[in-house]
């Protein structure tokens, strides 16, 4: 059975309850720290989920906020809904409808 993988990114929150509200906020505090983002990097990190992220960041990231990155980054893992085969059965919910065949062709002789 395949897994079906999701994640949260909680940057903003965290910050939040931190009591840093900008990107701004944020941007000396990696500088400090040896991250060196430009403030338009820093403020895709805040307000966009990122697909990568290397580790000095979030090490970073988690000694700023005192947090660990599970607080960060909120993970879901659940079961993909199997397929189904067609078995042929008809939906009880699904209105039965005449079967559509093709109307015949007629062909006539030229006159």
């Amino acid at each position: 059975m395949k897994r079906q993988v999701s994640y949260q990114w909680r940057l903003r929150e965290v910050m939040a309850a931190h009591g840093l509200f900008n990107a701004s906020d944020l941007e000396p505090l990696l500088h400090e720290r040896g991250v060196k983002l430009s403030s338009v990097q820093v403020w895709r990190l805040v307000t966009q989920t990122p697909e990568r992220l290397s580790l000095p960041v979030l090490a970073a990231l988690c000694d700023i906020l005192t947090c660990t990155p599970a607080e960060l980054i909120a993970t879901r893992a659940e079961n993909a809904a199997p397929r189904r085969a067609a078995t042929g059965e008809t939906n009880a919910n699904v209105t039965e409808m005449a079967p559509i065949r093709p109307k015949r062709a007629r062909i006539l002789p030229e006159s």
